[in-house]
């Protein structure tokens, strides 16, 4: 049998179609509600781990930086030292005071060297102590929060799997009843349906109102939705309306209340009465 063209249609059909693609579409909705702020949570928790390994990576890799500054120091420092005692030995060899003062100067110049490397040195260290302090306390962080995402992973996978296969069932009906609308009317819905707080882009008229925004209908319009002969959107929310019984759904008509007023029209004629004798008891004294 050839599928049917969106198209091809009638306006009844589509709000059918449409009003039973909101229901499947509420019911994903419901099921995802069930999950709450979890799926949120794991990805602030997946978010804030990775921000915590990209801070622990930068810490390791300023620690490391300062391992090897120390190291160039301590080369230096090595090197210093070798030219201050190549130095001393010179000293014992001068011929002149120009040399002697030259070599001393030297001397002095790579003592002040040593001195400054030391400096640098115990800087460096004092950084990697407090580096380290760090990177202890964020990997503590970091493993507090993994714990914390392995246990809201848990929950969501359990939540998950009750509802998968549901939701999975739901997916795939939402998916026919697409095709089975117009795509320019699919897209329109879709629309409504993003822009409205609860998520219901077609809604039925309960009691003379607007299911979604709760705003009066007129009665021309009511009759114009009751018709089915066209597509009737609300003026005040913009959801489209459907008449409930062609939405399938039972809406109690109010009762009107009858014995309230057939007593008070009794005791209208019982008031009517009384007077009408009182008038008569009057024309008799006369």
């Amino acid at each position: 049998m050839a599928k049917k063209d969106p198209t091809d249609l009638s306006v009844e059909e589509r709000l059918k179609t449409l009003y039973q693609l909101q229901t499947a579409l509420s019911l994903i909705d419901e099921k995802r509600t069930l999950r709450g702020e979890l799926p949120q949570e794991v990805d602030d928790l997946e978010d804030e781990i990775e921000g915590l390994n990209t801070r622990i990576e930068r810490i390791q890799n300023d620690i490391d930086e300062f391992q090897q500054a120390v190291v160039q120091k301590k080369r230096e420092i090595a090197d210093a030292e070798s030219s201050v005692s190549r130095y001393k030995e010179q000293l014992n060899e001068v011929k002149n005071n120009r040399e002697y003062d030259t070599l001393s100067k030297e001397i002095e110049f790579q003592t002040l060297e040593i001195e400054l490397c030391n400096k640098k040195i115990r800087e460096a260290q004092a950084k990697i102590t407090e580096k380290g302090e760090e990177l202890e306390k964020n990997k503590a962080v970091i493993e507090e929060r993994k714990g914390d995402l392995e246990v809201k992973k848990g929950e969501l996978d359990e939540i998950m799997a009750e509802t998968r296969a549901e939701e999975e069932k739901l997916k795939e009906k939402v998916k026919e009843l697409e095709g089975k609308i117009e795509p320019r009317l699919l897209t329109s819905f879709k629309r409504i349906r993003k822009n409205a707080r609860n998520g219901l882009g077609i809604v039925y008229v309960q009691r003379d109102a607007c299911g979604g925004c709760f705003n009066k209908i007129p009665p021309q319009r009511q009759l114009d939705i009751k018709m089915h002969k066209k597509i009737i959107v609300c003026e005040y929310c913009g959801r489209i309306l459907i008449d409930p019984e062609l939405a399938g759904v039972k809406v109690e008509k109010p009762v009107a209340p009858a014995e309230k007023k057939t007593t008070r029209k009794r005791a209208i004629r019982k008031t009517s009465t009384a007077t009408s004798k009182k008038a008569a008891d009057a024309n008799d004294m006369e």
